[in-house]
């Protein structure tokens, strides 16, 4: 009987969170309202990293293009509450972190290569993310 509850919270806490269906479609992640601002501030960070590799881009700046992708990288991640990570879905916490992962490589690669083309190709495949996470997932407060 132990074994099958923490099975089951096991399942619930690192899989499939705290969700319900929304009316859109998409999955509602169900939170409280501190916690939907904690995601929403590292939603924001990452547009504006990516606004200031685009400028950073279209100048041929690669040094800018290296400090924001920076600014969202890996070690930009907030230490997320460990309630709150037991609410996200599996697939959700692995787009995050690719996420943070992907900025680290466009910030490593402009930095070693200096190629405004390559990184350019590494913020669309990096902005998939973006689009993947939001056409999935939406942020409701409990």
């Amino acid at each position: 009987m132990f074994l099958v509850l923490t099975g089951g919270m096991a399942y619930l806490f690192v899989y499939q969170g705290s969700v319900r269906p929304a009316a859109d479609g998409r999955t509602a992640i169900v939170l409280e309202p501190g916690e939907r601002a904690l995601i929403l501030a590292e939603m924001r960070a990452f547009v504006e990293s990516v606004q200031q590799i685009t400028t950073g881009l279209s100048q041929e700046d690669m040094e800018t293009v290296v400090e924001a992708a920076r600014k969202s990288g890996r070690a930009a991640q907030q230490q997320v509450p460990v309630p709150l990570m037991g609410k996200l879905p599996l697939a959700f916490k692995q787009l995050g972190l690719d996420t943070h992962q992907q900025f680290d490589q466009l910030a490593l690669d402009a930095e070693q290569l200096g190629d405004p083309a390559h990184s350019l190709q590494q913020l669309g495949r990096l902005m998939q993310n973006c689009v993947a996470c939001h056409a999935a997932y939406r942020l409701e407060v409990q």
